[in-house]
């Protein structure tokens, strides 16, 4: 049954992304960009969602909502997430008030559909064998995508951790956030319960969603000083959240 509900969700999702990826591309030429990111790319993930709850049986709850309004009162934010599935990729901005912009592999731009979409959307693609120079692109890019309103989404973590895992924590948040003068709002969601990495089955149930409070660099901090507060909330919360997949009793 499982297997036929995520088949269901799946299909939804490559029936649809053709021709709203489609309308996405050709709007943005044309359109207002907030056009375009509200009118049309935000609907689809807010469909997408949907379709995991009702077809996939995730649900989902939200904590700390309070602490996005405290953050927007910031001219720059960066959200720093823990991120276990896709899942949460697509329920970020599918929530969010302000249009965000992900850092993202530069390569997922040459995926069909999607990835065309994603390059129309404004974010940030980083080349991660340039190095150094990757680093003042996201710095560039993510300045001026944040003076236009947008909130740069960042993994610190890299990229999907196993449930229950906690992966090396980089510094790149924290170093954007000093460069700007970002606020950084952690945020713990224990979605590996319900669509664990490199499977297509979800497991009905519920995903916990916790925004923490913004968290602003202090006189002195480095990036590492910033980030060890980021991930001492993160992961300290994943544990109240997800305790079970810790082994915390």
């Amino acid at each position: 049954m499982r297997e036929i509900r995520s088949s269901l969700v799946f299909l939804f999702m490559a029936v649809t992304v053709i021709p709203i990826a489609s309308l996405l591309v050709l709007s943005s030429f044309f359109m207002p960009y907030r056009v375009t990111y509200f009118w049309i790319g935000r609907p689809w993930l807010q469909m997408a969602i949907w379709a995991t709850r009702v077809i996939g049986g995730i649900r989902y709850k939200v904590r700390g909502y309070e602490n996005l309004l405290k953050a927007a009162e910031s001219n720059r934010v960066v959200i720093g997430s823990k991120h276990q599935s896709t899942w949460e990729t697509f329920f970020f901005p599918a929530l969010m008030t302000n249009p965000v912009a992900y850092v993202y592999k530069q390569s997922l731009r040459w995926v069909p559909f999607f990835g065309w979409a994603i390059g129309r959307l404004h974010m940030v693609p980083i080349d991660r064998s340039a190095k150094g120079d990757a680093w003042e692109k996201v710095a560039r890019i993510g300045a001026r995508l944040m003076d236009e309103g947008k909130w740069i989404i960042m993994f610190p973590e890299g990229t999907r951790a196993p449930r229950g895992d906690q992966l090396l924590y980089k510094t790149g948040a924290a170093r954007l956030a000093l460069a700007t003068d970002a606020v950084i709002v952690p945020v713990a969601v224990c979605s590996g319960r319900c669509w664990p990495r490199k499977t297509w089955t979800f497991i009905p149930g519920e995903v916990e969603v916790v925004f923490g409070e913004p968290i602003r660099s202090q006189p002195g901090d480095d990036a590492m000083a910033l980030m060890a507060r980021v991930e001492a909330w993160v992961e300290a919360t994943m544990r109240e959240i997800d305790a079970d997949a810790y082994g915390v009793t």
